[in-house]
């Protein structure tokens, strides 16, 4: 209910050490009935979406190359866009990409990116889809994790995806571990 992570019982222990508002900031979400986010197709100029796109890639050029393609949905709560998907149709027939995936901050940890996969895996199936490719970084365990609780499988690694030469800070790091390697992930149906 509280969206902490790791063993529950350390998790616990270690709120002893937020400050108050921190705390109650936390109890208010858990508590929070609002309905979620409406998610819909998005029109508007991209450049708007640039910092939601900046969440989900580390590379302003990758960003720069696929911002205007595809089709973008973004989930919207109190007239602010607090999460997108962006799905590309891919070269091969009916097969589509889940680009970009991004929620806000405060808005994580209530489902709103598994709601998003699902409308973008919804989108790619109303118009013919029967696979949707993704890839991610494959230092970041905790979203492959995510994709793979949403029936995706690993396809295939490509080395040396994230360098400087290919747009991304030198020695990035995600949890501790250097990004350098990029894991290929498909779902069918």
């Amino acid at each position: 209910m509280l969206g902490l992570v790791g063993d529950p019982y350390a998790a616990l222990l270690a709120l002893d050490a937020w400050s108050p508002d921190r705390l109650r900031e936390l109890v208010g979400r858990a508590l929070d009935t609002a309905a979620p986010p409406a998610i819909a197709a998005y029109d508007g100029d991209r450049a708007r979406l640039f910092p939601l796109f900046r969440l989900a890639d580390d590379s302003d050029r990758e960003i720069a190359s696929c911002l205007a393609r595809g089709t973008v949905l973004v989930a919207v709560a109190a007239a602010e866009i607090v999460g997108h998907v962006q799905m590309l149709e891919a070269g091969a027939p009916a097969t589509w990409e889940l680009k970009s995936l991004a929620v806000a901050e405060g808005h994580r940890r209530h489902d709103l990116g598994r709601h998003l996969v699902e409308a973008g895996l919804a989108h790619a199936r109303d118009r013919g889809a029967s696979r949707v490719l993704l890839a991610t970084g494959a230092a970041d365990t905790a979203l492959l994790r995510f994709y793979q609780r949403l029936g995706f499988r690993m396809l295939r690694i490509d080395r040396d995806a994230f360098t400087p030469a290919t747009g991304y800070p030198p020695a990035l790091l995600v949890d501790g571990i250097r990004l350098i390697d990029r894991v290929w992930l498909d779902v069918t149906w």
